[in-house]
């Protein structure tokens, strides 16, 4: 089995041919605003699970949004006793690498947030992998923890496939989250702490590039 260790050490090799050839895993499809959402509300904090390949980058994704108070890396989908790297990079714990987005919904709607999930920090049309990284780990999923989230999820998905935003169909898995469980501290921030890091430059720090240019409203420095 290869993990993203071995993986990173491997592109190591590689990595000043493919930054100079221009090679990037992500690309930045520009998507309409949701056409339903939660109204604004003036307190309150509101998180919602998403999962899209290597939690790293799209961590790295939500550290930049306005009104994201907290992004943490961690597992959802599985089982607690398996809820830990070396299990869940084998594949068949049920977990997939997620990302925990907490926000402030007055500056920040989770429609807007599903905008920026779809549109930049992951391709929805991959099924069990992104970029090279492969296996029901690295699966897209959102992960809703009441009816009225699954609304508004629903909704965009259906929104995104009526106006044929995307090539291939959307394979993002809808369902419920039953829990989550927070990652190794040495993922937290990954992208932040490791910005050398060829996996990081090739991989995810296109993404923070491609929602500062998409989503200059709703882009910050963390």
């Amino acid at each position: 089995m290869i993990t993203k260790v071995v993986l990173v050490a491997a592109l190591a090799a590689v990595a000043f041919v493919w930054l100079f050839a221009g090679s990037r895993s992500s690309a930045a499809v520009v998507l309409p605003a949701p056409a339903v959402d939660l109204p604004r509300a003036d307190s309150g904090r509101q998180t919602v699970v998403v999962a899209g390949g290597c939690f790293w980058g799209v961590e790295a994704v939500f550290r930049h949004v306005k009104g994201v108070t907290e992004a943490t890396s961690g597992y959802a989908g599985g089982a607690a006793a398996t809820a830990h790297y070396e299990r869940v990079s084998d594949g068949d714990t049920g977990h997939a690498e997620s990302v925990r987005v907490t926000f402030d919904p007055a500056q920040v709607s989770l429609g807007q947030v599903l905008q920026v999930f779809f549109s930049v920090a992951h391709d929805p049309t991959q099924v069990n992998r992104q970029g090279p990284d492969t296996g029901t780990q690295y699966r897209s999923a959102i992960f809703v923890s009441s009816p009225e989230q699954k609304r508004i999820v629903d909704a965009y998905i259906a929104q995104l496939e009526k106006a044929k935003a995307f090539p291939r169909p959307i394979a993002t898995e809808v369902g419920p989250l039953a829990a989550f469980y927070p990652a190794e501290a040495y993922h937290q921030n990954y992208a932040a702490q490791h910005p050398s890091n060829p996996y990081i430059m090739i991989h995810d720090a296109p993404k923070v590039a491609h929602l500062r240019k998409l989503f200059p409203a709703l882009y910050r420095e963390p």
